[in-house]
């Protein structure tokens, strides 16, 4: 079976790794020039192509007709994206004779588009998945070939449930290829599978705290964007206070959202609930243990999310 491969990402490098373990001719990579702005702590699937003399392309853009013929003329029975990021013309996806599939980090129809790990985490599911569906016009819309599901724990960060997800796709991928191959797969249309959901993706800003929320939301939101992520913010003396770690706590001061009740443990209350700062980093300063960095500058009474 030959294939062309769009990847990017630790699920791109597993998955394009169970392929070549897997016997499948990879004919390409498509893939990405790495974003100065964000910090890459994955493997990339370059990397693996390159060492197995696969030909990798960076298109800067896949609207571009030379694309089309060059892949039509690698005749190729089937198409794979494994987080690709951009959206892969018709054109393309109608090429291979099997058919053009993507590999989605979550539960279709559930959390279609951006950002999968990191909304669920925000949203507080228990769990969530891997799907390996059909390719269609619309983000995430098609028929879905094979999923696999991955728990996610009280205590798991986005980091954590994304390598479970990793782990997972490799499976699936190695579980569906014999079917792929003697067209023994099954198509499940994502209609009347339940209510879909949307979400767009993220920016670093979008990682501002805000008080008034429960403990438990502001939690989720801490441990979905924390490291190797841009992190949950907040303002002490005009600067942002990053917080990597914490967990809360039921409110037993019944205390002002935003306020710090104690430095040891160092104590914030919210809406509902108070959270403890494990570990926290001052912009323009290395990261620290919150009991530490509390103490260090006399915070008790103080209000975080504001101009001090």
């Amino acid at each position: 079976m030959r294939a062309v491969v769009f990847g990017y990402h630790e699920i791109g490098y597993v998955c394009l790794e169970e392929l070549i373990l897997g016997g499948v001719e990879v004919l390409c990579l498509f893939t990405h020039e790495d974003d100065p702005q964000e910090q890459v702590w994955f493997r990339k699937p370059e990397s693996l192509a390159v060492a197995h003399n696969i030909p990798v392309y960076k298109a800067y853009s896949l609207k571009d007709e030379t694309w089309v013929h060059r892949i039509r003329e690698m005749a190729p029975h089937i198409i794979f994206s494994f987080y690709y990021r951009n959206m892969i013309p018709q054109a393309i996806l109608d090429i291979p004779t099997i058919g053009s599939f993507n590999l989605h980090g979550s539960l279709l129809p559930q959390y279609r588009g951006r950002c999968p790990v990191n909304w669920v985490l925000i949203k507080g599911e228990k769990k969530t998945g891997v799907t390996l569906h059909y390719m269609v016009e619309k983000p995430d819309a098609g028929d879905i070939i094979g999923q696999r599901e991955v728990p996610i724990a009280f205590d798991d960060t986005a980091y954590t449930v994304f390598m479970k997800m990793a782990h997972e796709a490799r499976l699936l991928i190695r579980e569906i290829l014999p079917q792929l191959e003697k067209g023994t797969f099954t198509r499940i249309p994502q209609e009347g599978l339940g209510k879909s959901s949307y979400f767009g993706g993220r920016k670093p800003e979008d990682g501002l705290i805000a008080w008034e929320n429960d403990a438990v939301s502001i939690y989720n939101l801490v441990r979905a964007v924390t490291h190797p992520y841009p992190g949950a913010f907040t303002y002490l003396g005009g600067k942002k206070l990053y917080i990597w770690k914490a967990y809360p706590e039921e409110d037993t001061w019944n205390a002002t959202p935003g306020r710090i009740l104690s430095e040891r443990p160092f104590m914030v209350g919210t809406g509902k609930g108070i959270l403890k700062l494990l570990n926290v980093q001052l912009e323009g300063e290395e990261e620290m243990d919150g009991e530490a960095f509390a103490t260090l500058h006399h915070l008790k009474d103080k209000i975080l999310g504001g101009q001090l």
